[in-house]
Order: C-alpha cells, then sequence, then structure tokens
C-alpha cells in the first residue's frame, strides 16, 4: 500500500498530465480559412469565373476565351473556388515550398485542383499602363502579414513558358496591415488597392502576388495575366466581386422563420443542369444556416460550391462554408450545384443559428 505522502505525489502528477492532455486538446483546433484573390488585375482563375461563372457550359468558351476553357474542362472547382488557392505552413519558405513551373497553382495545392493555371498559353491579359494598382480582396477580413507584388523580367512570354521564381522581380512589398486598415470596407468582405510601378515596359507579362494572411500560416499565390502598354488600366479600383457567382435575380418569399432558401434552374443543358439555392435570413442576423433538399427519388445532386453537402436517403443536408454563413437581418447568401438529368425541384426546410 501507498503511503499517503506518495499517494499525494501520484494523484499531482495524474492530475498535471491530465491538464497537459486538456490542453493540448482545446488549442489543436482546425485552422481558421480565409478567402480572398487579386480582383484586378485578375488572377487566372477569378477571371475565369467573373467572365464564364454563370455560363460556363457555352462551348463559345473554346474559341473565345480557350485557356479558360481548358480550365474548366480540367476542375471546375478550381473556378468555383477562386477564392481558396492557398498553402499551409510554409513558413516563409516559398522558393523552397513551391517549385518552378507550379507558382500559380500553389505548387498544385488543394490535391491538384488548380493545376490549370500554371499551363502557359494566350490567358485573357489586362491591359495596364506602367503605373497601376493591384487590388487584393479578402472576404474573411483576416488582413495581411505582408502583401508582396512581383513583375515577370522583360523578356518573358506567359504565352509559351511556365513560370519561375528566376522570371520574377519585387516590386512591392505592403508590411502587416490589419483588415480595419484596408482601403475598402464591404459588406462581404475588405480589399486592399495597392499601388505598382515598372519602368520602361511594353507588352505581355504576369504579376504575381504572394498575400500571407495574419489568421495563421497561410500563404496565398495568385497569376495574373497583364498587357503593358495598351489600352491602359481603368481609371478606378477594380469593383469587388461577390462572394457566389453572379445569378440572375429571383423573387424571395417574405421569411417567416430564422431563415428560408428557394431553388432556381439557372442553366440547362442535354443530361443535366445548374441550380442555385439561396438562403435568406428572417428578421434576426444568423451564425450559420443548414438547407435540407429533399427529393422524390435519389438526389441529382453531382458537385455543389459555397456549401457543405451530406446526403441521406433522398435527403441533402447543406451547410455553409466559413465565409458565407454569417447573414445579417434580410440578408441572403447562395450556393450553386450541378444536377443530372432534368431539372427536379426539391421540397426545401432552412434551420440556422
Amino acid at each position: 500500500m501507498l503511503s499517503p505522502v506518495r499517494l499525494k505525489l501520484l494523484i499531482s502528477i495524474m492530475v498535471a498530465a491530465l491538464t497537459a492532455t486538456f490542453a493540448v486538446l482545446v488549442v489543436q483546433t482546425g485552422p481558421a480559412a480565409a478567402h480572398g484573390n487579386v480582383v484586378g488585375p485578375a488572377s487566372r482563375n477569378y477571371g475565369c469565373w467573373e467572365r464564364w461563372g454563370s455560363d460556363f457550359q457555352n462551348p463559345a468558351m473554346a474559341t473565345q476565351d480557350p485557356m479558360c476553357w481548358q480550365a474548366w474542362q480540367a476542375n471546375p472547382n478550381a473556378m468555383w473556388n477562386w477564392n481558396g488557392l492557398y498553402r499551409e505552413g510554409v513558413a516563409g519558405q516559398h522558393e523552397t515550398a513551391i517549385p518552378d513551373g507550379q507558382l500559380c497553382s500553389g505548387g498544385r495545392t488543394e490535391s491538384g485542383r488548380y493545376n490549370a493555371m500554371d499551363t502557359p498559353g494566350d490567358w485573357k491579359a489586362t491591359s495596364i499602363g506602367n503605373s497601376f494598382t493591384v487590388s487584393l480582396f479578402d472576404g474573411a477580413r483576416h488582413g495581411a502579414d505582408y502583401i508582396r507584388v512581383y513583375a515577370t523580367r522583360a523578356g518573358y512570354n506567359p504565352v509559351t513558358t511556365p513560370l519561375k521564381w528566376s522570371d520574377l522581380e519585387l516590386i512591392k512589398t505592403v508590411p502587416n496591415t490589419p483588415a480595419a486598415q484596408w482601403t475598402r470596407q464591404l459588406s462581404n468582405g475588405v480589399q486592399i488597392d495597392i499601388p505598382a510601378s515598372v519602368s520602361g515596359r511594353s507588352g505581355r507579362a504576369m504579376i504575381y502576388t504572394i498575400w500571407q494572411a495574419s489568421h495563421s500560416d497561410q500563404s496565398y499565390y495568385f497569376c495574373s495575366d497583364v498587357n503593358f502598354g495598351g489600352a491602359g488600366e481603368p481609371t478606378t479600383p477594380t469593383t469587388p466581386p461577390t462572394t457566389e457567382p453572379t445569378t440572375p435575380p429571383t423573387t424571395t418569399p417574405p421569411v417567416t422563420g430564422s431563415c428560408a432558401a428557394t431553388h432556381t434552374v439557372t442553366s440547362q443543358w442535354s443530361g443535366g443542369y445548374q441550380g442555385e439555392i439561396k438562403v435568406t435570413a428572417g428578421s434576426a442576423a444568423v451564425k450559420s444556416w443548414t438547407v435540407s433538399l429533399t427529393y422524390p427519388g435519389t438526389p441529382p445532386i453531382a458537385q455543389a460550391w459555397n456549401a457543405s453537402l451530406t446526403t441521406t436517403g433522398n435527403t441533402v443536408q447543406a451547410s455553409n462554408v466559413s465565409y458565407n454563413g454569417a447573414l445579417a437581418a434580410g440578408a441572403s447568401a447562395t450556393f450553386g450545384f450541378l444536377g443530372s438529368g432534368s431539372p427536379a425541384a426539391p421540397a426545401l426546410t432552412c434551420a440556422a443559428t
């Protein structure tokens, strides 16, 4: 039998061990997600979403915008998730973490979702002068530890050559800047407009932006195709995006509970269609929402964006993602999906907290 002194010592050790274990469990939560992109000059995947997000099945894209066409064919989620091109845990070692030829995809991040961004070709280029503005949108209001803006060196041709680190020269650094100090405070995030300049440049080039988000070690990488000495940049900064793909307006019925949901078919083709669910908060603000879609048979949904889905039987539960769950009273968010077969209107219920 243990003596009272040894028993007391053993209990103290066990309590300390349990306390340490509990502390580890408390701090090891999942990383918070920041989401954003360079909206001007538009990055490759944001530009493809901006031009074709509401009409991405249009075969005219193949001839009018062939580089976007190959990107949509390779992985549509690279455009629907235009605000998620980042890597975790780089610790500032960008050139070590991302090999040459993979700069535009963030080193083939997110299981290769953005690989098509690395493909050299005649991407749509924004015409800018030698003095221009880089507009970075942050939908999660996390701000920046730093932002670095690079321009490709004279002689580099993005139409024929994959981007390497040696092709870049640093032209602008923005130091630690909290979201509250960004240029524009918006209803769906913040935007910073960064003045930059080069000297004596003309012709095709690329602007490369690294955004180190402040909330965790999360690094974002953006390739923007430009044409120096073209028509010149607009006199006003780029208009910030909404957080969802642009869709035709719909009439929303009065909300009687915490939230309401409506279903719309936004486009249709042989064997499939694109649908949208609009979620509207009631008379009070909400922090999160869940929509249940109940179909008469097997749910037709093949893929979705701006929501997380789980399916049980003939019911699909769609929950908000990190950047579109909080809604002011009467405000709305949307998520979209691709369905197989003919359009089917589900029975909808909405719950919010």
